[in-house]
């Protein structure tokens, strides 16, 4: 996954250089002034509309309604087998667990560790224990905020090994991203990118 994320921070400049490469060996006799100025002002526009200015907050927005992430919550009171089956039914690793009645305020998260370490291991049953005794705390819970750029979600999410992340405003919980979902953004950062560098070429700017 690391691998990949580099790939994808890098992808943009090799594109870049890639097209402009292109474009010196169709016109062989363009001047190196004009094609200096073409590098900067081209790095110029893809920096200032490029994927490093995306954030979070454009990401829920694409979402729509499937951003509160509605279907990665539990609560406190639940029994920690529900908690795993839901995990199994959505295909997720961890569920975000809000406290009963207040579906904006965390209480923490339980994830499939927690399931192996708590409940497995030490032989408990996982019909009898609730949620709230073997999640993770708040404390030590990964969030992020609407303001946060998707490179930074994304490099979040893969140093600590989790595919969703809670979204966090003003200490409540305003929606859910996935891996996924910050890599779809990126991608199409690129696209939009690639497409703005050949306008500038061809005039469009």
């Amino acid at each position: 996954m690391q691998g990949a994320i580099q790939a994808i921070v890098s992808h943009g400049s090799i594109v870049k250089n890639a097209v402009l490469h292109r474009i010196r060996l169709v016109n062989p006799i363009m001047p190196s002034v004009v094609f200096s100025r073409l590098q900067s002002v081209t790095s110029a526009r893809m920096e200032e509309h490029g994927f490093e200015s995306t954030t979070i907050a454009d990401v829920l927005k694409g979402k729509g309604k499937s951003a509160d992430g509605s279907w990665l919550w539990c609560t406190t009171d639940d029994s920690v087998y529900d908690a795993v089956k839901s995990m199994t039914h959505h295909n997720v690793g961890a569920l975000v667990v809000v406290k009963p009645g207040e579906q904006k305020s965390i209480a923490g998260i339980i994830t499939e560790r927690d399931y192996l370490r708590k409940i497995i291991v030490q032989g408990r049953s996982s019909k009898s224990t609730k949620v709230g005794d073997i999640m993770t705390e708040e404390n030590k819970l990964i969030t992020v905020s609407p303001n946060t750029k998707v490179l930074r979600a994304m490099q979040l999410m893969t140093d600590n090994r989790i595919r969703h992340i809670p979204v966090i405003d003003d200490k409540e919980m305003i929606g859910m991203v996935s891996i996924g979902d910050v890599v779809r953004a990126v991608v199409t950062e690129h696209r939009e990118e690639l497409d703005r560098l050949n306008a500038y070429i061809q005039g469009g700017y």
